[in-house]
């Protein structure tokens, strides 16, 4: 598969040429076509937007080059290097968004959940996501308040939610699902 050509533009990444965009988009969802708001697959005519996280990681799987608005082609470093200056806990997310992704899950942001992460077990469109993810620092601690927050939201948009908890002194990531029952 040839590489797609991406612009960073600010803290995204845009695939223009719409074939490009369709084929990104059909690989593994990623990616949003700009101006469709729930695209039916991949039959699209409109550019692909990346957030830095899904950008970095098509860089590294040899899927997308990513230049800046002058035409130089932007390493991988260089990427990861604007995410930790756009994106609080990058580090973190990518790795989550790695794991999550090297091990077949569809991984879409979260945002609208109040989540860091919406999980698929087949993508957008085809399933519904049953998981919500939240990424935090192994030793962080977590206000009991935002943890009912989340998990009360998680219930009530039907979905499990898992605490994807990152020890940065040895890279290992505990995933934590919690599911709300009735006593």
């Amino acid at each position: 598969m040839t590489r797609a050509r991406g612009y960073l533009l600010g803290y995204r990444v845009v695939v223009l040429d719409h074939e490009e965009a369709r084929r990104l988009y059909s690989t593994g969802f990623y990616g949003k076509p700009l101006g469709i708001s729930k695209p039916k697959g991949a039959n699209f005519d409109a550019p692909l937007e990346l957030d830095l996280v899904e950008a970095l990681y098509l860089v590294e799987k040899g899927l997308l080059e990513v230049y800046d608005t002058e035409g130089k082609l932007v390493t991988a470093e260089e990427l990861a290097k604007v995410g930790r200056e756009a994106v609080e806990n990058f580090d973190m997310l990518y790795k989550v968004y790695r794991e999550l992704r090297d091990s077949g899950y569809v991984v879409r942001s979260g945002l609208k959940f109040g989540s860091d992460f919406a999980v698929y077990e087949k993508g957008p469109g085809i399933d519904h996501a049953p998981y919500l993810v939240e990424v935090v620092g192994y030793r962080e601690r977590i206000d009991p308040a935002e943890l009912v927050r989340a998990g009360r939201l998680s219930h009530s948009v039907r979905k499990k939610l898992i605490i994807a908890a990152v020890d940065e002194k040895t890279g290992k990531t505990t995933y934590i699902m919690l599911k709300w029952t009735k006593l």
